[in-house]
């Protein structure tokens, strides 16, 4: 079953965010709540961070599983990153961590993962991936966007 029934409750930590892959990381504050709906099924995050210039963000990670038992579909909407529109995301769970997976302007991608291996740690991380036609030179591939540590509140 996908849902994180261990790790439901509220957490904070420190989030790292850099817009660009050569931007040092800005390190703030950071909480998550982490919640369990559709008898036990979904898995809902609800999540704040802070933006450097834009001040506190907030967004919701939905997680649920899809037709394939390894298979992940989730909803995701972030008052910074994709607004106004919430976008679905694919991806595979393996073990206790979920990586999930969306295309956009082109050939842009976007990942998260969600990871719960630890019990005491929730780790949320995003990357952005740099496609080559935007870089042919150099600088083309993922890179840690956001990248969070969060610990039990």
């Amino acid at each position: 079953m996908l849902a994180f029934s261990d790790h439901t409750g509220s957490w904070t930590g420190t989030n790292e965010f850099r817009l660009m892959p050569t931007d040092p990381p800005h390190a703030a504050v950071a909480r998550a709540d982490v919640s369990c709906a559709a008898a036990g099924r979904l898995t809902t995050i609800a999540y704040t961070w802070t933006h450097p210039d834009d001040g506190e963000q907030d967004g919701l990670l939905v997680l649920g599983p899809d037709d394939d038992p390894d298979s992940v579909i989730a909803l995701w909407g972030d008052s910074w990153h994709q607004s106004p529109a919430a976008k679905v995301l694919v991806g595979a769970i393996d073990g206790r961590q979920v990586r999930l997976d969306y295309q956009y302007a082109g050939d842009w991608r976007w990942l998260i993962t969600v990871d719960a291996t630890d019990p005491e740690v929730l780790y949320l991380r995003m990357d952005n991936v740099v496609p080559e036609s935007a870089a042919p030179d150099r600088g083309a591939g993922p890179y840690p966007a956001m990248v969070a540590r969060l610990l039990r509140a």
